[in-house]
């Protein structure tokens, strides 16, 4: 029923005619089936709007850089990131009218919070302004728009078709796997992405629509874009394993360059939450990627031509257009610009979401892992201490895999879109080492990825821990109970008697001040019982004599139902009172909350 409570309104025809669909399929078309089907509905959507935001992108950059840049001055560089930003603004505040949020971090908010639940606007918002943003030269990618509306698009499919939250949880994995299978051509790792980032459970029963929607979304990226790749590699050079020690080293620096990456993304997001005004912000973060942009041109957009060029062993391409005119033929000269596009990327991309643009981390991340691994290379080969030179290319390569382990937490992604998009596995080994490595570093110093942090930080982010993801998606409200007789501290144990033991079902009374209403304590009906009978007391013992503190208090607005759990744990007590705003609100018993986690768990498992 609660289902049909969200539906959005819709006219009696199209409901009734909606009503018999939904009818007909309940008595031919089992739930597993439908589903499938329902997967590879949402595959083709996620198709569909990959496509729909890469040409539209690539539209306006080919329209911008390819002429007016190129032909005529660079100076545009710095004017068109603050054009495609002001667009974006005046997009988002009167078309759009909401703020569409980073796309990963958004799906998983609403999977976590909003069980499974994204709003209207999440459908097209992004679809609208990502590719204004990166088209005119915002630094961040456009993986996180594509999958934050192929997801909004499948959860209000699944809330029309009238889906419970398991359900509809798993179709946003497949959006998600869609969006990703689209975007690399890289079905596998698209669905070891959906899996290790929204934590799905890995049963028959969600990789067979994980594998359909992943399928269904490549075939129709294959149709609108044919053979062409975005990264187009091709293995050259064989692994050595002599090259192992350099590999791990790659996984080190890889690791620091990721918590570099992390900790500068989340200063200048908290600098930019000090900015009220989005107008404020829009100058300082439009004119700071401006000229960010127009001293290092590479940080145009998302970035893939200078990592495609790194591969193909011609870092002179990329650097050519730089302000400074230096000589790129020189070896360290190059290592010197390589080495700021790392550094500097990520700023560019900060700048980027603080002046409002929409996009995505994803893309800036192979962006930085890319030239770290050729540049890392770059050194290792002209400082004169190797007989052998290791592979540029592969470094280039297995750099990206380092930086994705670290930065997004998602180390089998990293490998498996590595060895995929590169039509092989001979980089298996050394992609393995990096890759864990890196994420073993990043993770002891940043314990949740980018996506997550501000989730995780504030305990509303659903993890690969069942138990916490449970609890997450629990209101505690739902397990307050408010049929406790309660007493005042100055009541007699006659009143005690008559007022409260008599009419109570309970055998526990909360203690509460007459005026305020602030708890004072609570009386157990084990400790009345040794007095409750004999009379000549009655008048004599008041209620403030009987009782005791709480073992332990839930603040309603403060304590998560994981909160509330611990306190159960630590304090081994059946029933915990409950405060809203400072006075006494009710009571959640063990036994209740248990009872109301083991039904979520049936929902969350969707058995």
């Amino acid at each position: 029923m609660q289902d049909f409570l969200i539906q959005p309104k819709m006219p009696t025809q199209k409901r009734t005619f909606l009503t018999k669909l939904l009818i007909w399929r309940f008595k031919h078309i089992s739930h597993k089936h439908f589903v499938y089907i329902i997967s590879i509905v949402v595959g083709i959507m996620s198709g569909m709007v990959a496509v729909l935001i890469k040409n539209g992108t690539h539209f306006i950059e080919l329209l911008l850089e390819g002429k007016l840049i190129k032909e005529y001055h660079s100076a545009f560089y710095f004017i068109f990131p603050i054009i495609g930003l002001s667009l974006t603004y005046v997009l988002i505040k009167y078309i759009i009218r909401h703020r569409p949020t980073q796309g990963i971090p958004a799906t998983l908010f609403a999977i976590s919070k909003k069980k499974g639940i994204m709003r209207r606007f999440q459908m097209w918002g992004s679809l609208l302004a990502a590719p204004i943003t990166v088209g005119f030269g915002g630094s961040v990618g456009l993986e996180g728009p594509t999958i934050a509306t192929a997801s909004a698009l499948s959860s209000n499919l699944s809330r029309l078709l009238h889906m419970n939250q398991a359900t509809r949880t798993l179709l946003i994995g497949c959006a998600a796997a869609g969006a990703m299978s689209s975007i690399f051509k890289a079905p596998i790792a698209a669905i070891i992405f959906a899996i290790e980032v929204f934590s799905l459970d890995l049963t028959i029963a969600s990789m067979i629509p994980l594998l359909l929607a992943s399928v269904s979304a490549i075939i129709t990226s294959y149709f609108f874009f044919g053979n062409d790749i975005l990264l187009p590699f091709n293995i050259e050079d064989e692994f050595v394993i002599k090259d192992i020690p350099f590999y791990i080293l790659l996984g080190i620096v890889a690791g620091f360059v990721s918590v570099y990456f992390t900790n500068i993304y989340e200063r200048f997001q908290r600098f930019f939450e000090k900015i009220g005004s989005p107008i404020k912000r829009l100058i300082v973060g439009g004119f700071g990627i401006g000229i960010l942009v127009y001293l290092i041109p590479p940080l145009y957009g998302e970035g893939f031509d200078i990592i495609n060029n790194l591969v193909q062993g011609n870092p002179e391409k990329a650097l050519e257009n730089n302000v400074f005119r230096l000589d790129v033929t020189n070896v360290w000269v190059t290592i010197a610009l390589l080495t700021g596009l790392v550094l500097f990327k990520v700023i560019a991309s900060c700048l980027t979401f603080g002046a409002g643009g929409v996009g995505g981390i994803f893309s800036p991340t192979l962006f930085m892992g890319s030239i770290m691994g050729f540049t890392l290379a770059k050194i290792l080969n002209n400082i004169g201490l190797l007989s052998n030179p290791v592979s540029e290319s592969n470094f280039t390569l297995v750099g990206m895999t380092g930086l994705m382990a670290g930065v997004l937490h998602a180390p089998l992604t990293a490998i498996f879109l590595i060895a995929e998009v590169t039509g092989g596995y001979e980089l298996f080994i050394p992609l393995m080492i990096t890759a864990a490595i890196s994420f073993s570093i990043t993770k002891y110093f940043i314990p949740h990825s980018v996506y997550a942090m501000e989730l995780g930080r504030k305990g509303e982010l659903i993890t690969h821990n069942k138990d916490h993801a449970v609890l997450t998606l629990m209101d505690i409200r739902t397990v307050i109970e408010r049929d406790f007789v309660v007493v005042y501290s100055d009541m007699t144990l006659g009143d005690l008697v008559h007022k409260a033991i008599i009419k109570s079902k309970r055998n526990l009374f909360p203690v509460v001040n007459k005026e305020t209403k602030n708890l004072e304590g609570i009386i157990l009906l084990d400790d009345l019982r040794p007095v409750m009978f004999n009379q000549t007391l009655y008048k004599e013992i008041i209620a403030r004599d009987l009782m005791q503190a709480p073992p332990e208090i839930i603040y309603l607005e403060e304590n998560k139902m994981t909160d509330v759990m611990k306190k159960f744990q630590d304090t081994g007590a059946w029933n915990l009172p409950v405060i809203s705003h400072g006075i006494y609100y009710g009571f959640v018993s063990k036994s209740k909350m248990l009872t109301a986690y083991r039904r979520k768990l049936i929902d969350f498992s969707g058995k």
